[in-house]
């Protein structure tokens, strides 16, 4: 989908973006418990089987999140990388996007600063350069498409944040397989493609999709 200029453009897309959003989210909370605990199984294989691809190492970075209760889970992702020894950066938000990070030492030691936030790190262990270390970044979306585009709860936090990134982490966006889409999605100047995308079921690099 063509990028699109001016004030009218940008109204539209982000109308676009919403109505999208709306759908997705609609969909997720149809899910039955079955089903979201089979996909964090699920993304935690997947992910583990990306990391050993990547030649990662005990000691060696991985940016990730706190998934919420509709999102594909990660909280079983998040003990396997512990447990293999590699160092996990979760977000921790502060005010408006103020963009820092923590470290994930356990569910225990994870706090929900407030309502209809994800759980996070009590403190923060440095700002948004801390994410330069990181080789493998896992990140939200509601969609993603083959161009890497994705879309996200809104509000940019991702976008700004890996403008940080190292130029050659893998990024990956998360998402339910039905939520990889060939169609390309709604996006701005500013949206910050992704290098690959990460379902229940699969993993793969943009531009080697399985048809």
């Amino acid at each position: 989908m063509p990028e699109i200029a001016g004030d009218h453009a940008d109204e539209a897309l982000e109308h676009a973006k919403d109505a999208l959003r709306t759908t997705l989210v609609r969909r997720r909370r149809q899910q039955d418990a079955r089903r979201l605990a089979t996909s964090a199984c699920g993304i935690a294989r997947q992910t583990t089987d990306l990391v050993a691809s990547l030649g990662l190492q005990a000691g060696d970075a991985v940016a990730a999140y706190v998934s919420r209760k509709d999102e594909p889970g990660t909280h079983p992702t998040l003990d396997v990388l512990h447990d293999a020894g590699l160092e996990i950066l979760l977000p921790v938000l502060g005010a408006a996007l103020d963009r820092r990070w923590g470290h994930y030492t356990g569910m225990a030691d994870l706090a929900q600063r407030a309502p209809n936030r994800p759980l996070e790190p009590v403190e923060s262990d440095g700002g948004p350069e801390l994410l330069a270390q990181a080789r493998l970044i896992l990140v939200p979306a509601l969609a993603v498409d083959d161009e890497g585009y994705r879309l996200g709860l809104g509000g940019g936090w991702y976008d700004r944040t890996l403008l940080h990134a190292a130029p050659d982490a893998a990024v990956f966006a998360v998402v339910y397989d039905e939520e990889a889409h060939h169609a390309p999605l709604p996006r701005a100047a500013h949206d910050v493609p992704v290098g690959g995308v990460l379902t229940p079921t699969s993993w793969w690099t943009q531009g080697r999709r399985a048809a």
